[in-house]
This record gives structure tokens, C-alpha cells and sequence, in this order.
């Protein structure tokens, strides 16, 4: 696959070498008349541009005649232009001002373009890709498009099933900040317990924000705890909500996977739909409210196979049934020359369905009478998060201030159907409250900056703080979704115990920022980002990060950048707080797991330390490169160490000579915390960007190849003196596999996208690297059948790399109606097969690589008016 498709970028570059173009060519003056020299000039929708001489002087082939150029100048206003069929095309820069600004993640200049900044930033227009992928939510958009972002659905997983965790360069979900807009958004009060990535991580639900209210969203892959939050230090993502006017959108989508590997005879399932309206009203002078309304339906999907000769452990094993609806809202409007006030937000409702584990008729945690055939069990969730942010923004005495404050609240609470308490008999109930948690986060912030254009070649300065309010609850369920009634029995609701009185807890805290951020061009060359930023967390204390960031721009073909930071993060509350009983599955058997939280009895009897802040040092060189028209390449390479990493523990056993007693008495059978198991983890990877823009024939192909390449090595393991020589429970090779698996060592995507007048079609091939997780095998003595002790072959599942193939056809039958069909994994691909009893998931394969439905297909209409 992947030597057709290179194959096929050689020869399409080669066609789009002899196509015929449009020369245009001008100048680009300030509002004075003085030339600008080094402005960027680029046809939009492609990477082909020019950059002005020292007379201001611009030459470019585009390659329509319609073709529109955005010309942009460090401190002044963007210019969006058609030239319509016109060869010189001048333009005249006005000063940026506030009211006109243009953000981008990565600088805090207004005017900064994202090929300016000293870090990697990647621009993701939402309308491209939603366009041209079969993909409905946030997390699963980004999944095919970044190479350096991941996500994967997880299937028996309790919450992670209902919030998919993201990471970006194979760090934890909680290291990535997320804001919208520029401003910090709130976490999900969910703790990921299970699952491939994210175990033992708090992360941002990204698909509560729904698509269609999304203008683009900007990543930067780079760390910036000083510049953003000390949270940042595997990179910032920011969602960029719309502001177009008088627009009437309109999308619905629907699509279906084949079904294979099920236990039936379905031919398909997981049947998928969407609708979505978007629409923008002008208000005042330059003024909006953009408002989207966004609904989309999942089913469920079930690929519960297993390997002839072994049982079956799980009649369900899919994605779990979902529905998810949105309102957002996004409005600005001038109150006075200079000033503005601005607010946006939105709330989703998520309702969710999860089949736990099967309890067979022959069960002992089954009641016959109860359930003939044995049961199911379905953890259901409703998930309420909403957010609203407002402020106002203006200039005084050139200096921008914006002042706002944001609200977040994300609210998770669990329900258990098709089940019931072993302990209460034939009399239980077959449905439960199991409770669940809640958090809830404030942010006041203010932000002032002034351009300088006349020291050295622009200077721009920046600086602020920020008071930021957090508090975690964890709330009970009814009373049989936890109680014991009868010792002889496991207690609890099956599939998934509720909280009890015991686990209640509501706990809070506060934490101050401030920073500063100075950028410069010294020359028209060179630019230098510095940026400190100081915090006090009201539990963990202070911390002071800091940034250097260079951009060197050797000719306008070729730039060098880089960066080196610090960064800290605070454990989250639910890593410090959350605790639970819930049921795991080892070869096949229900085991009851405690997860007690560090102020816990057990953890005291153990010496499990209190968690302690991780901190990390970050490191990146790349280079940016244009070596002919239409055509650009970016490289770059990263350095990542976390000292002090937050994960799960491994679990201690009843046996176990210092706790055993306790956890019998707590009817548990093992118990788990989370610690700064890991002295260290430290990253190291390649970013590469390649792509192509040019005629082909009668039409126009973008050519885009782009890969991540990622390696992580794991410090030593940090016990307690009392835990010395238990490592291996510790933090095992097992949870160490896991923080592995949080990205495929390699990811590369390559994509081509042609278009000719009303007709559009999209290729794309995706490579997942190699995967290695450790089974339960791993804490067995000896093989059974042969009486041998296991070998490492025995216990690891090897994911070989698997590479999906999408294809997307979409027709604009006029300005305002278009229609897409295509299909993702066209090829059918599922990761290699393992055995279910033995994986964390009790499927044939982990979570992991292009995820474990196969094929799908799918259709999308478009409505503007």
C-alpha cells in the first residue's frame, strides 16, 4: 500500500509540474504607501505562495483564475481575496487592532500566522475535513487527519466508554491543554481506570463540542506551560468557534459498518446518523451570535468473537449505543470605539449504553431464576457538560486588554440495567442508580498586549493572570446498587458496583497564575519568543516555568525553529480523590478491585505516598522548507521527559502479607492507587509534513503526506520503603505496556484530494504502527497445559501495523446543496486477533491502531442558504 501510494504522489507531482497556471503579481504597502517586505502571499486552500521582496514586489501561479490570495504581515490586518481573472492584484495592510484580530495558538502577537510561529502549529479546517471524512465527532475527525493525535473508542472499559480519551505525541490525556477560543476549558470528571490510552488520566471531552460550531482548530505540538497553563506539556489544542453571518448550514450524515466477527449472522450494525444547523446573525456594527444546534445518534456495535477452540467470554463486545445533543453559541458585539464584549458556551447531553462482561447461565454470580440464559449486564450513563465564558475586550492607549471569566461543569452519573446484587437474591432488582461524579472549574482571566512596530522589527509584548477555582464530587447511588446483604455473596449491582457512602467526598481547590510573553523580530530574519509564567496551587504550592522559542528564517525557502520549555502539572482531583469497588476480569474471572485514594487506610498501611506534582522538560528543533511552487515541507523533531509521572499502580492481592487481612475484611479481593509509580517517561519523536498543491488535468490535486514517529522509554519504578522488592505489583510490566500504548510507535497518513469543477474526491491511507500489550498471562506461574512457566511470547499480544484506506466522492450539484458518499476502512481492517479471556478488554483485540468495527460506510448532505 504504502509503495502505490508514493508511486502515485511521484506521479501526480510530476502531471502537476506540466499543468498550465495563472500568473499574478503586485505589490503589498502599509497604509503610508511603504512597501512590506516579507509579507506572505498564498492562494488559499493550498500551500503555493510567495513572499514580497525588498520593493514590496510579489509573483505568484496560481492555479485558477478565480483563485483567492490571503495576504498576511506580522502586526497587520489579513486580506481574503478573489482575483478574478485579474493578474495584478496590490494590497494595502491596515494596523491590527483588536476588533480584527487573527489568533493562533502558539503567540501571542495578533497577527502571527501559524507559518511564523517558533513552534509546530497544525490549522484544521473543520469544514474540509467533515466534507470529506466519514468520521461524526471531534476526537474521531482528528484521529485521521494529525498523526501526532490519538484516539481510540474504548469497549468494556465503565466511563471510558462513554468519553473517549485523546493524547497528543503519546502522552497522557491530562497533559494536553484544551482551550476554545483562547480560554481554558474543563476537564471531564471522568478518571480513565481501563482501556488501552489514558489509563489512570483525567482528560477534556472533546466531543462535547460539536463540529458543525467549529471554524477550525489549531494544535500546537509543542510544550507551553509557560505561555498557556502548567498543563501544557504535551501541547494546546484550541477549537475556534464560527463567526459567519447570514448563513443558513444545514448537514445530515448517516453511515454503517460491516459487521464482521460477530457471534451472529448480521451483515451490518453500528448504524450511525447526525443533524446539524448552523446559522449566524449580524448584529450592530461587525457584531454576531453564531448559534449550532447538533444531534447524533450511535448503535451498538458487536464484534464478540473468539478463537474456535477456546469459550466464548462475551456475548457483546462493540462500540457502546450512544446520544449526544448540542447547543453553542458564539456572539460578539461593539459597545464603544475600540471596545467590545463577547461570550460563548454551549451545554451537551450525552446518554450512553455499555455491555459489561457476560455472566453466564452457569455463573455463580447469577440467579437462574432470575436469568434462565445468564445476562448482560448494561452500564448507562448520562453525562451533562455545559460551559459559558464572557468578557470584554478593547484598546486603551494601544494596549489590547481582554478580560473574561469562564464557568465549566462536567457531570457524570451512572446507571446499571440488566443486572442485579448477587447478595440480595432473587429479590434484587434488575436496575440501579449507581451514582457517579461531578466537576465543576472557574477561570477569571485577563490578558494585555502591545505591538511595537518600530523596535527592531516588531516587538510584541504580553502579559497576565489568571485565578482559577476547581471542585470534585463524587455522589452516592441507591442503596442495593452497593450494599452487601449477605456476606457468602459479592455485593453490589453487576457490571458496575455504585458508589457508597464511603466513597462520597467533595473536595476543592484554587490555583493562581500570572505570566509574561515577550516576542520579537529582531531582524527580518530572526525572531525570539521568550515567556515565564509563575503559579500557587493551593495544594501543591508554586511552581515557576519558563520558554525560549527562535525562529530563523535562512531565505523565503527555507526557516529553521525550535523551543525549550519546562512545564509542571498538578495532579488532577479526581487522581487524588476518586474512589470506588468495581469488578475486573482476570482469564475470564470476576475479581472485586478496590481503588482507594492515598488518604485511605489501605494506602496508609502500605506506605503509598501522597501524590506529588509531575514535571517535565521539553525540547524541539524543525525546519520549514519551500523548494518550489506549490510545495512545502516541515520537520520536526521533539524531546518530551516527565519526571515523577501520575499512573496506576498494579494490584495487591488478599494474600499479600501487610494488607491481605484488611482487604478480606472489605471483601475485596485486590486493591490499586494512583501514585508517581514512574521515576520518569521520556519521549522521543519526529514530526513530518509533506504536501503538494498543483493542477492535474482539467482539475486541482493537494497532495498531503504526513507522519509521526514516536519512541518512549520508562524510568525506574518508585516504591515506598515499606513496598521495597514489590516492583513488580508496583507498577508491573503490564500497567508499564500500557503507558506505552498510549501512540503506535509510527502513524502515517497520505492523502490526495482532487478536485474538478463541481466534483471532489478524497484518497487517503493511514499506517498504524506495531502495538504491544501485555495479557493476563503475565501474572500466571505456570501454563496449565504444559506446566511450564510462561514465556514472554505467551504473555504479550503484538499488534502487527495495519494501514486503513478511506475514499470519499462529493458533488456540489449547486452553491447550496452538495452530497457526499464514501467509506472508511474500505479494506476491512481489524488489528490482529489475541485470546478475548486473556485481553483487558475481553474481546479478540485490545483498543488499539484504527479501532475494532471494520468497514464503513456512509453518506453526508449539505444545505447553505
Amino acid at each position: 500500500m504504502a509503495k502505490i501510494c508514493f508511486s502515485l504522489l511521484f506521479t501526480f507531482c510530476s502531471f502537476a509540474v506540466f499543468a498550465q497556471k495563472f500568473k499574478v503579481a503586485g505589490k503589498v504597502l502599509d497604509e503610508k504607501g511603504v512597501p512590506l517586505i516579507g509579507a506572505s502571499v498564498i492562494e488559499k486552500g493550498t500551500n503555493n505562495g510567495a513572499i514580497t521582496d525588498g520593493n514590496g514586489i510579489y509573483k505568484l501561479m496560481v492555479g485558477y483564475t478565480n483563485a483567492t490570495l490571503i495576504v498576511t504581515y506580522v502586526g497587520y490586518n489579513k486580506i481574503e481575496r478573489e482575483i478574478d481573472g485579474k493578474g495584478t492584484q496590490n494590497f494595502t495592510l491596515e494596523d491590527a487592532t483588536l476588533l480584527n484580530q487573527v489568533t493562533v495558538v502558539g503567540s501571542r502577537s495578533l497577527n502571527r500566522s501559524s507559518a511564523d510561529t517558533p513552534s509546530p502549529v497544525d490549522v484544521i479546517d473543520i469544514r474540509e475535513i467533515t466534507t470529506k471524512q466519514g468520521q461524526l465527532d471531534v476526537n474521531q475527525l482528528l484521529q485521521f487527519a494529525v498523526p501526532s493525535f490519538n484516539s481510540n473508542r474504548q469497549t468494556g472499559s465503565d466511563g471510558a466508554d462513554h468519553v473517549d480519551p485523546a493524547s497528543l505525541r503519546g502522552l497522557g490525556p491530562d497533559q494536553t491543554l484544551v482551550l476554545i477560543n483562547g480560554k481554558r476549558r474543563h476537564q471531564s470528571s471522568l478518571v480513565n481506570l481501563f482501556g488501552s490510552r489514558g489509563r489512570g488520566n483525567t482528560g477534556t471531552d472533546l466531543n462535547a463540542i460539536p463540529a458543525a460550531a467549529i471554524e477550525r482548530i489549531e494544535i500546537l505540538r509543542d510544550g507551553a506551560a509557560a505561555q498557556y497553563g502548567s498543563d501544557a506539556i504535551a501541547g494546546v489544542i484550541n477549537i475556534v468557534l464560527k463567526e459567519n453571518v447570514n448563513q443558513l448550514t444545514v448537514n445530515a450524515n448517516s453511515g454503517i459498518y460491516l459487521a464482521k466477527y460477530r457471534n451472529d449472522s448480521k451483515t451490518f450494525d453500528g448504524l450511525n446518523y447526525s443533524v446539524n444547523a448552523n446559522y449566524g446573525l449580524a448584529i450592530a456594527k461587525k457584531g454576531f451570535v453564531n448559534i449550532t444546534a447538533d444531534y447524533n445518534s450511535r448503535a451498538h456495535t458487536n464484534r464478540a468473537y473468539t478463537h474456535p477452540e477456546e469459550e466464548l467470554v462475551r456475548r457483546q463486545y462493540g462500540d457502546p449505543k450512544m446520544q449526544n445533543g448540542s447547543l453553542y453559541f458564539n456572539a460578539m458585539v461593539p459597545v464603544l470605539k475600540g471596545v467590545q464584549i463577547y461570550s460563548f458556551g454551549g451545554i451537551n447531553k450525552r446518554k450512553g449504553d455499555a455491555y459489561a462482561w457476560t455472566r453466564f447461565k452457569n455463573d455463580d454470580r447469577n440467579i437462574p431464576s432470575v436469568y434462565p440464559d445468564g445476562f448482560d449486564p448494561v452500564i448507562a450513563s448520562t453525562i451533562d457538560d455545559r460551559s459559558v465564558t464572557g468578557g470584554v475586550r478593547g484598546v486603551w492607549k494601544q494596549w489590547d486588554i481582554d478580560l473574561s471569566n469562564t464557568y465549566g461543569f462536567n457531570k457524570f452519573h451512572f446507571f446499571v440495567n440488566n443486572s442485579l446484587n448477587r447478595s440480595l437474591g432473587p429479590l434484587s432488582p434488575t436496575s440501579f442508580d449507581a451514582g457517579g461524579f461531578q466537576l465543576g472549574q472557574n477561570v477569571s482571566n485577563l490578558n494585555i498586549s502591545r505591538f511595537y512596530k518600530t523596535i527592531f522589527q516588531g516587538l510584541n509584548i504580553a502579559f497576565g493572570a489568571e485565578y482559577r477555582t476547581e471542585r470534585y464530587k463524587i455522589f452516592e447511588g441507591d442503596r442495593p446498587s452497593y450494599y452487601n446483604y449477605d456476606p457468602k455473596f459479592e455485593s453490589g449491582s453487576q457490571g458496575f458496583p455504585g458508589f457508597s457512602p464511603a466513597n462520597v467526598i467533595n473536595k476543592g481547590r484554587s490555583n493562581m497564575g500570572a505570566y509574561v510573553d515577550v516576542e520579537a523580530d529582531l531582524t527580518k530574519n530572526l525572531l525570539i519568543d521568550i515567556a515565564g509564567r509563575f503559579e500557587n496551587y493551593s495544594d501543591f504550592g508554586s511552581t515557576i516555568n519558563g520558554k525560549v522559542g527562535a525562529r530563523y528564517k535562512i531565505s523565503n525557502l527555507l526557516a529553521l525553529r525550535g523551543s525549550v520549555s519546562t512545564g509542571f502539572r498538578a495532579p488532577s482531583l479526581a487522581q487524588k480523590y476518586f474512589n470506588s469497588t468495581f469488578t475486573n476480569f482476570v482469564n475470564g474471572k470476576a475479581v472485586e478491585v478496590l481503588l482507594a485514594n492515598n488518604d485511605s487506610e489501605v494506602a496508609k498501611t502500605l506506605g503509598i505516598p501522597q501524590l506529588k506534582q509531575e514535571t517535565s522538560e521539553n525540547a524541539s528543533i524543525g525546519v520549514t522548507v519551500r523548494p518550489a511552487s506549490g510545495f512545502s515541507l516541515t520537520v520536526d523533531g521533539y524531546y518530551v521527559k516527565v519526571k515523577d509521572r501520575v499512573v496506576l499502580t498494579g494490584q495487591f492481592e488478599d494474600t499479600d502479607r501487610e494488607i491481605g487481612s484488611l482487604l478480606k475484611s472489605l471483601n475485596v479481593s485486590q486493591a490499586q492507587f494512583f501514585t508517581n509509580a514512574l521515576s520518569s517517561t521520556t519521549t522521543y519523536g519526529i514530526d513530518i509534513i509533506a504536501a503538494h498543491s498543483g493542477n492535474l488535468g482539467a482539475g486541482k490535486l493537494n497532495t498531503t503526506l504526513a507522519a509521526n514517529l514516536n519512541y518512549m522509554e520508562l524510568g525506574d519504578v518508585n516504591t515506598s520503603p515499606k513496598l521495597a522488592g514489590k516492583e513488580d505489583t508496583y507498577f508491573n510490566k503490564r500497567e508499564r505496556r500500557f503507558v506505552l500504548a498510549s501512540a503506535p510507535p509510527s502513524k502515517v497518513n497520505l492523502t490526495f484530494d482532487y478536485t474538478v469543477e463541481k466534483l471532489s474526491f478524497m484518497l487517503r491511507g493511514v499506517r498504524f504502527g506495531q502495538i504491544k500489550l501485555v495479557n493476563w498471562n503475565y501474572g500466571e506461574v505456570k501454563n496449565v497445559t504444559t506446566g511450564v512457566k510462561y514465556s514472554e511470547s505467551e504473555y504479550t499480544d503484538i499488534y502487527k501495523p495495519k494501514v486503513q484506506v478511506d475514499l470519499t466522492v462529493n458533488y456540489e450539484f449547486t452553491k447550496n446543496i452538495s452530497v457526499s458518499l464514501g467509506g472508511s476502512n474500505l479494506l476491512n481492517a481489524y488489528p490482529d486477533l489475541h485470546t478475548p479471556s486473556l485481553t483487558e478488554s475481553g474481546g479478540a483485540w485490545d483498543p488499539v491502531q484504527m479501532g475494532s468495527n471494520g468497514a464503513f460506510f456512509f453518506t453526508r448532505l449539505g444545505f447553505k442558504f
